[in-house]
């Protein structure tokens, strides 16, 4: 069998053992902020290979309509009007059972068939139907099971539309009020935003937490929002248009001055920003950016980390 030999270039071996041994944990600890005393600049030449290499990935700075949003932790809920508890209302024994754990029913189909033990020959037969549509998610009965009145034999929900209950702090209660629309992200689709709108304040405040509930009722006809899902709840409180912007994760932060690396062919420059309002997503750039400047996202804090090398500055370790 023939073994082939596959030699890097230099270049990379250098970028490859920087990244293994040279980036510091801390860099990765809060986000986008480094924790250094000394700055960063000299600008940081990159060929392609070596930008594969370290994932780099590169926006351009646009015009962007900018929500600036409070920022709030919610956990997804069934709509109370969308799922129904169905019970029996008489003393009988289960004759027929005709819905399973995750058929999905419409209201007024028949569930089961319940024979009653009035006097009667035959026993009069109830039956059992759906008062809402949706998917049967407990059943609580096997055939032939003897059942009391007012014991819960099914329970039906219908996920096409779901509560995101979020606790405001007392300090932010002025900026949230019915009607105000929210973004939702959930962590099982990291992908997708979810659109709803507040529904419901609350009027009384947890005296322990000083909170107040709200509901953000959302559209979710996938089915992909689940009761006791954590999500994220963006709900906007401004709107700005046309403003210059980048994705969040593109800022970098040192002793308080924020940076972004903007590209020019194969160097990268550090260029310092003054950012304005943010949402979930953009921030606004004041000043140091003009339109389509490139800016780095994925793979900043390595070009970070170059940047100082080349000025011959150490990078920080935890031990700093």
């Amino acid at each position: 069998m023939k073994i082939q030999k596959i030699i890097l270039s230099p270049w990379v071996v250098i970028v490859v053992a920087t990244l293994c041994l040279a980036l510091p944990k801390r860099l990765f600890a809060h986000g986008g902020q480094i924790e250094t005393g000394e700055g960063g600049g000299g600008p940081v030449k990159l060929t392609i290979e070596q930008q594969t290499v370290i994932g780099l990935e590169t926006v351009t700075a646009q015009l962007r309509d900018i929500d600036a949003v409070l920022v709030l932790n919610g956990k997804v809920k069934l709509n109370p009007n969308l799922h129904a508890h169905v019970s029996t209302r008489i003393e009988g024994r289960v004759e027929k059972l005709y819905a399973n754990v995750g058929d999905k029913v419409e209201k007024g189909e028949r569930l089961a068939d319940i024979q009653s033990r009035q006097i009667g020959n035959p026993p009069p037969i109830v039956t059992l139907e759906a008062i809402v549509s949706g998917v049967i998610n407990d059943r609580s009965v096997t055939l032939g099971e003897s059942v009391e009145p007012n014991k819960e034999l099914f329970h039906i929900i219908d996920l096409s539309e779901v509560i995101v209950e979020v606790e405001v702090y007392e300090e932010d209660i002025g900026k949230v009020k019915p009607d105000q629309a929210a973004r939702v992200r959930v962590l099982g689709y990291p992908g997708d935003i979810f659109k709803g709108k507040i529904t419901f304040v609350g009027v009384e405040l947890d005296p322990e937490k000083r909170t107040l509930p709200v509901w953000v009722t959302v559209k979710n006809p996938d089915g992909k929002l689940k009761p006791e899902m954590f999500a994220k709840v963006a709900v906007v409180l401004e709107h700005n248009e046309g403003v210059l912007a980048v994705p969040k994760e593109a800022i970098l932060e040192e002793s308080g001055e924020k940076f972004v690396f903007v590209q020019a062919g194969d160097s990268f420059n550090r260029v310092d920003v003054q950012t304005g309002a943010e949402d979930d997503r953009f921030v606004e750039i004041r000043d140091g950016l003009v339109p389509d400047d490139v800016v780095v996202t994925d793979g900043k804090r390595e070009v970070y980390t170059q940047s100082l090398m080349a000025r011959g500055v150490r990078p920080p370790t935890d031990t700093d």
